[in-house]
């Protein structure tokens, strides 16, 4: 008898665990949507302005159409936010979100830039 009620509580704290680890991360998506979205923009039509030319025009056009493109998803805002350097990976790791990261990466990978993409993009600047 003492087995099943000592199986019973841990398969409840193991419930309440999960749940603090879920509402963890959904206050990671939240504070992705809320704060790093805004910064994610700003600083895509910074590059867009600098790097506006006769060969990349950048005009509203391309403006909106590349931030619809990074923001649709929260992994594609945190990437560019990792990769523009709005935030960095020691930031994750002390704020707690690293393995947030690591799990939102892995759920979204599908709409996360390929390595082809990133390569071909590299090789543009």
């Amino acid at each position: 008898m003492e087995f099943i009620v000592l199986l019973a509580f841990l398969i409840l704290a193991w419930f309440v665990w999960q749940l603090i680890n879920a509402k963890k991360f959904t206050q990671f998506k939240q504070y992705i949507d809320t704060h790093l979205k805004n910064q994610v923009v700003e600083c895509i039509k910074e590059e867009l302005l600098s790097t506006r030319c006769k060969d990349l025009p950048n005009n509203d056009c391309h403006q909106a159409a590349t931030i619809f493109y990074w923001t649709e998803y929260q992994s594609r805002i945190l990437h560019a936010a990792l990769s523009r350097e709005i935030i960095t990976q020691k930031w994750l790791i002390n704020s707690g979100n690293f393995r947030n990261a690591q799990h939102l990466f892995f759920i979204e990978r599908q709409h996360l830039p390929s390595k082809s993409q990133l390569l071909n993009n590299n090789e543009e600047k």
